[in-house]
């Protein structure tokens, strides 16, 4: 028997592979409900904003593997609509710099040194913050490499690594990996669910609200795991895999060397109902760094939200409303858009990701 540890993406993946390999699995989760930080509320809306692009490849062949990848659609194909409230312009960009021969799907100060100082990153050299290597294109920076930042690293630019963005930016220059795509339904029944139905077609034991209190180890092998509902002790064959967060990890295994500093995620999921297709926009000078809207409801990103992750829920909803309507007016949003904010769901990862930063 094989047992893997948490139920987030690593965890549903790493039961997928080894069921498929033919493997015995039983899957085991701490909480109510699988997906971690992909996870559903339990009123049915996403934990986030979370979406994929196609340099994304593991995730999107997770969803083939699954059944779900008709589910997650292309939002905006024509390229991103960015609303910079800084000036109040509205406009499109690409997000693969393939598309930027046409000025108006360029990026701000995207010029041939700011495209080459972004290259730049993508080699291998020193490892600095990024906003030191973007330091002699300040418009460039705000206008494209900031947000690509925080969206992939959850790090501002002050501290992240360029190391580690040019992990990222290799990632992105194949054909169609910088294609954005989001769950058309939402995270509960286009990602954990077919996730769930798959596992437990092939076999897999899910035991959810199964937490590990410890591990029993002893010439370098786990012999017993310690649930709060009982004891499992581990024959020779039987093998443990910790799809686990790192503060879990290190307080299960003393040895581990994990990351120790982490950065929030703040997300706001706004009861609106309407007509119209799924949208996807982003936003420069704003508290909402990306909004998404779907009939059922407009839910709100911000990364790298220090400051916002101690605000509390009521101002953070009053901020984020106004900068939405104006997002629904600059891009004409189809339905109605009242000036009051509507129920309001915000939710506070204060430990969504390690601190990307150099070294």
């Amino acid at each position: 028997m094989i047992h893997v540890v948490g139920a987030g993406l690593a965890g549903l993946v790493a039961a997928h592979a080894l069921a498929r390999a033919g493997r015995p699995v039983t899957l085991h989760e701490a909480t109510p409900g699988a997906g971690g930080r992909a996870r559903a509320l339990p009123d049915g809306t996403d934990n986030g904003t979370h979406a994929l692009v196609g340099a994304n490849r593991a995730a999107l062949a997770f969803l083939s593997a699954i059944g779900a990848r008709e589910h997650w659609i292309e939002p905006e194909p024509e390229g991103l609509p960015v609303l910079d409230l800084a000036d109040g312009s509205a406009r499109r960009v690409a997000l693969s710099p393939l598309g930027w021969w046409r000025a108006d799907r360029r990026p701000e100060g995207a010029s041939p040194a700011a495209l080459a100082a972004l290259l730049g990153m993508a080699l291998p050299g020193r490892d600095r913050t990024i906003a030191e290597a973007m330091a002699a294109h300040p418009a460039f920076l705000r206008g494209f490499v900031d947000p690509l930042t925080i969206a992939a690293l959850n790090t501002p630019s002050a501290e992240a690594s360029t190391r580690r963005l040019g992990q990222v930016l290799r990632r992105l220059g194949g054909p169609g990996a910088a294609r954005l795509y989001v769950a058309r339904r939402g995270l509960g029944p286009d990602l954990v669910a077919p996730a769930l139905a798959a596992l437990q077609a092939m076999g897999v034991r899910y035991l959810p609200e199964s937490r590990l209190r410890r591990v029993t180890q002893s010439a370098g092998r786990a012999r017993v795991l310690h649930f709060h509902e009982g004891e499992i002790a581990l024959g020779a064959e039987d093998r443990v895999i910790l799809a686990l967060p790192p503060w879990e990890a290190v307080r299960l295994l003393t040895h581990v060397d994990a990351p120790d500093r982490f950065a929030p995620v703040v997300n706001l999921h706004f009861a609106r109902g309407g007509p119209g297709p799924v949208r996807f926009i982003g936003m420069l000078g704003a508290l909402c760094q990306w909004v998404l809207v779907r009939p059922e409801g407009v839910s709100v990103t911000v990364s790298a939200g220090d400051a916002e992750a101690g605000e509390d829920a009521e101002s953070l909803a009053l901020r984020a409303w106004g900068e939405i309507l104006r997002a629904a007016m600059a891009f004409r949003l189809p339905g109605e858009w009242p000036i009051a904010p509507p129920a309001c769901r915000v939710v506070k990862e204060r430990r969504a990701t390690p601190r990307h930063t150099p070294g």
